[in-house]
């Protein structure tokens, strides 16, 4: 999970990817709404509150769309299917874990939803 978490990475988000690969994603912290203006492919969205207690859940949002939730501190973008396929539900509480980057051992380390 790449982490958004600066006005520069989350105002470029997804823009110019042409797709995200099963187990890719993007948190856009904070965030309580985005677009899929210019987008190459459909993705899915999770609003979390700040507990990350999940808020409300688009799926496969096409391009050229807006969404909101008011209630959201956070976002994730996933690749389509992926709400679908691991069952979640809005209720669901996330839980984060720090893990190495691949490569670098301990050094590095990434945001990872589990």
């Amino acid at each position: 999970m790449e982490v958004a978490d600066s006005g520069e990475k989350r105002n470029k988000g997804l823009l110019g990817r042409k797709h995200l690969a099963p187990g890719e994603g993007l948190w856009i912290i904070p965030c309580e709404s985005v677009h899929t203006f210019f987008m190459r492919f459909p993705i899915d969205l999770v609003y979390l509150d700040r507990k990350k207690q999940i808020r409300k859940l688009r799926s496969a949002v096409p391009a050229w769309r807006l969404s909101a939730c008011l209630s959201a501190h956070s976002i994730l973008e996933l690749p389509a299917g992926t709400i679908r396929n691991t069952h979640t539900e809005c209720g669901d509480a996330l839980e984060f874990s720090p893990v190495p980057l691949p490569n670098e051992g301990s050094a590095g380390m990434e945001t990872r939803a589990e």
